[in-house]
């Protein structure tokens, strides 16, 4: 008669190998100053880390993704905010004028650099910009714009920052609000180690972008920060080959 501390053995379980390193801080947000931000960065520097950042999102889906949601609206003023060198707003304006689409681009940025590149990126291209300097984490909103829209800037803010932004594009945006940035995955991550090497010399590029990665919200957070914020009707969909596109509606 078997006594009443026996306990039956389960089965050696498998070990699982550990996670590597670099892909277990993926777990959480790392928010790591990035050299694009820095104020001090040189100027041939910044116009070097600008050009492969065009490059880059000239790879990406980003442009045709935010197109398919503009596209619909006619006519429309359109604030792209944290535009950097203005390649997106710069490549919208061109496919809006190729079409006769009545859609008005205008790009803004704290850096003064950032909008005298947008500028002649826009006449390069013969396409019409308006060139806004803007901070938005101290300077309100502007009205009057039916889409408020950001491209691969809400990665360099903190959580508060970003919920607070999502809320305050949610009551200044007439009709649409469109945000797109990094996903924080594995495959982001490794894109960013090799694509930075691939379409830029740029050594600020080479940095910020892993850094960007880590720093990225996923999917299910920014939509969760977007309730949170007051956005309605949060719509997320996956843009080739590793980011996100938010779409909502004001407040």
């Amino acid at each position: 008669m078997l006594g009443s501390s026996f306990r039956p053995q389960r089965p050696a379980q498998p070990k699982r190998p550990p996670e590597p390193r670099r892909l277990s801080l993926l777990r959480s947000r790392r928010l790591t100053p990035e050299c694009m931000d820095d104020p001090s960065l040189p100027a041939a520097r910044h116009a070097a880390a600008l050009a492969g950042l065009r490059r880059i999102n000239r790879c990406s889906g980003v442009v045709p993704a935010l197109w398919r949601q503009l596209a619909p609206l006619g006519a429309a003023r359109v604030l792209d905010l944290g535009s950097g060198g203005g390649d997106v707003p710069v490549a919208l304006a061109r496919r809006a004028a190729r079409r006769g689409l009545p859609l008005e681009l205008h790009a803004s940025d704290k850096s003064r650099f950032a909008l005298e590149t947008a500028g002649q990126r826009a006449q390069a291209a013969g396409v019409r910009l308006g060139l806004h300097a803007l901070d938005v984490l101290a300077d309100p909103l502007p009205r009057g714009y039916d889409v408020l829209m950001c491209s691969l800037f809400l990665h360099h803010l903190s959580t508060d920052e970003a919920r607070d932004l999502l809320a305050r594009m949610a009551a200044s945006a007439g009709r649409l609000l469109l945000v797109s940035d990094l996903q924080r995955n594995a495959l982001g991550l490794g894109l960013a180690l090799v694509g930075t090497r691939l379409l830029s010399r740029s050594d600020v590029v080479h940095v910020d972008g892993p850094r960007s990665v880590r720093a990225a919200f996923t999917a299910e957070e920014v939509a969760e920060l977007a309730q949170a914020a007051g956005v309605q009707r949060v719509r997320l969909s996956p843009v080739w080959p590793a980011r996100w596109m938010l779409v909502g509606q004001p407040a």
